[in-house]
């Protein structure tokens, strides 16, 4: 006689709604600042029509605190995750597993979400050490993916409303705990796996909640404190696992590009001149640009892959060498460098920048002429801006009509 292949069954008692709410708001947080703390970093290296013109230099350590939160939330939910997914895993062994066409687009909702944050986390995380062995763009397809986890959570929120608004608080003394998951397979005249028996098995339901939720909150903050010390200054000693320490490397700041990775060669930088572009453009050399008034700022280099350090900087003002050049009130410029490999070669500033004051071609780092490393003979340097606008190596000084 044939056997009858039975659906798995599951007797965990934190399978249940009201453990998968609770964390699932927790990871619904850190998702939300994520994704919010990229949109602005988005925005500022890829600013559309409407907000050319307004991007924002306040605060100057803007985009280090938004970037920071962004890999911070981004790490912290992978464990956040983790748990989610195990509180509502045996519902992938539902049967029959589609009961319907509304039910076969909600599943298909919850694969779209659960891959997409997968991918994304897993991205991210490999961005935090800059590495992509992927062949397509990292910056697009991670933006791309953020708006598919955002759309299939709404619609996952909408179809979960009534059970999610149900067990948002929690249960009335007497309530019985719901499972998730449907209780399959149960031996005959025996209680279903998970399900509440009375006020005891409550009790270690919530105990085991409890317990679940402390662990839970020890690995998120285990793994926020020791990485969150690449841009949260007081946690630096702590900063054990993230890939950058801010305070290594040359003149006490870290180097993402060298000059031996850019293609900067000493023959390069042999025969530098600054062009600048305008009405009256002109070039100077090295000792020309020296001769002029120099300025000094303590600005952050900020990272997308979420380091970032607080250095003193000294320079000419961009705003100084445009108003030579003929150009009173500022304008767009396209920033161009030495580097002949890379990304970001050729890099847009914005009006607002160049009016600022804090904007600089730095010409000394922390008291020190730049190393080839950090951009000599000359770089950018300006407020509320992401580190790989901060164009290193600047030769050319463009002004974009308009």
């Amino acid at each position: 006689m044939q056997s009858r292949i039975r659906p798995p069954s599951f007797s965990g008692r934190l399978h249940d709604v009201r453990t998968a709410t609770v964390v699932g708001r927790l990871l619904g947080i850190a998702v939300a600042i994520c994704f919010l703390t990229g949109l602005v970093s988005h925005l500022l290296q890829e600013p559309p029509g409407w907000l050319i013109g307004h991007l924002p230099t306040r605060p100057v350590s803007g985009y280090r605190i938004t970037q920071g939160l962004h890999v911070i939330s981004g790490i912290a939910a992978v464990p956040l995750l983790l748990v989610k997914l195990w509180t509502v895993y045996p519902r992938l062994f539902e049967w029959p597993p589609v009961r319907g066409v509304g039910h076969a687009l909600e599943r298909l909702s919850i694969a779209v979400l659960v891959a997409a944050t997968i991918l994304e986390l897993f991205m991210g995380l490999l961005n935090t050490v800059q590495w992509y062995p992927w062949p397509f763009s990292f910056r697009s397809v991670h933006y791309a993916l953020g708006w598919v986890i955002i759309g299939s959570l709404l619609v996952h929120l909408a179809v979960k409303a009534p059970q999610i608004a149900a067990h948002w608080r929690r249960p009335r003394p007497g309530a019985a705990p719901q499972v998730a998951a449907p209780q399959v397979a149960a031996p005959q005249g025996a209680a279903p796996q998970g399900a509440a028996t009375g006020a005891d098995d409550e009790q270690l339901v919530r105990a085991d909640r409890r317990s679940l939720l402390v662990g839970l909150g020890v690995a998120v903050g285990t793994v926020t404190v020791v990485t969150a010390g690449q841009s949260v200054t007081p946690l630096a000693k702590l900063n054990l696992l993230a890939p950058r320490h801010p305070d290594n490397g040359e003149q006490g700041l870290p180097v993402n590009r060298t000059a031996s990775a850019a293609g900067v060669d000493r023959k390069a930088v042999r025969s530098w001149r600054l062009s600048v572009g305008g009405p009256q453009g002109y070039e100077l050399t090295l000792d020309q640009l020296r001769a002029l008034p120099q300025h000094k700022a303590t600005l952050p280099i900020a990272c997308v892959e979420g380091w970032s350090k607080s250095a003193h900087w000294e320079g000419v003002r961009i705003k100084d060498l445009l108003e030579r050049a003929g150009l009173p009130d500022g304008a767009r410029l396209r920033v161009v460098s030495l580097q002949t490999r890379g990304a970001y070669r050729v890099t847009e500033m914005d009006r607002t920048y160049t009016r600022d004051d804090l904007t600089l071609l730095a010409l000394r780092l922390n008291g020190e002429v730049l190393s080839p490393d950090h951009g000599y003979p000359a770089r950018i340097i300006a407020p509320n801006r992401p580190g790989v606008l901060q164009t290193k190596w600047v030769t050319r000084l463009e002004v974009i009509p308009g």
